[in-house]
């Protein structure tokens, strides 16, 4: 089995996201660029909360099954090589509808605000797709949504969902973890009724620079420690 360690990333990655309800249902999806247009990514027959790395698909760019017993999801072809042909920083990308930050996106002008220090780690790094076009099932639609993302990391889709990119799934998932509880906290705050205490925008600056200094450290210790719980608690993920 070819690309193992990617695989068990993904799976490990799947998993967690069900634990942390990022998921719905088996739908949305993660991918690995693993080079030469081919990619890893999750069939659509098998629950997040039970994938294992020997169920992660090995496609390539025409949508063909290299490696797996399974299909793959119309959406999740046309949106991630979109996205990994336009963007060389995005070896990994992560597509969920996770509740909060898509409750963002469904309002008017819907923006993750500064309004918290979750929120001021991802200053300058979100991109807002605010055109709704239904399903993402063609090339044309894949591609537009992708040269909505340049060169961000993340990217808000207004009616639909969210994207975190990185150079690994563990970089890509911390982001993912981080950017939903920014939402949560958005919309919880938002929910007292009463006005939004926006943090000054040269201590969001400064902020979000020292985070990102040490950003890519963090989420690698990050997600060595939730590896590390599945490999206690469902070591079934590995296989």
């Amino acid at each position: 089995m070819q690309f193992l360690e990617e695989r068990r990333d993904l799976a490990a990655a799947l998993r967690w996201a069900a634990r942390y309800d990022l998921h719905e249902g088996i739908c949305n999806h993660f991918s690995v660029d693993v080079g030469g247009d081919k990619y890893l990514i999750n069939p659509w027959e098998v629950h997040w909360s039970q994938m294992r790395a020997s169920d992660i698909l090995l496609i390539n760019g025409e949508g063909e099954v290299l490696e797996g017993e399974r299909t793959v999801e119309d959406t999740a072809f046309f949106i991630h090589r979109a996205i990994h042909r336009t963007a060389p920083h995005a070896k990994a990308v992560l597509h969920t509808h996770m509740p909060y930050m898509t409750a963002l996106a469904c309002v008017e002008n819907g923006r993750l605000d500064m309004v918290s220090q979750n929120a001021v780690r991802f200053h300058d790094r979100i991109a807002y797709d605010d055109e709704y076009n239904g399903l993402g099932n063609d090339d044309a639609e894949g591609m537009r949504m992708a040269s909505k993302l340049g060169n961000k990391t993340t990217m808000v889709m207004a009616n639909h969902g969210v994207v975190c990119a990185g150079p690994t799934v563990g970089v890509a998932f911390d982001d993912l973890y981080y950017l939903e509880k920014a939402a949560k906290v958005q919309v919880l705050a938002e929910s007292l009724g009463r006005p939004m205490r926006v943090i000054p925008e040269s201590i969001v600056e400064e902020t979000a620079r020292a985070i990102g200094q040490q950003q890519h450290e963090f989420a690698a210790s990050h997600w060595r420690t939730l590896r590390g719980i599945l490999d206690r608690e469902e070591p079934e993920y590995l296989d």
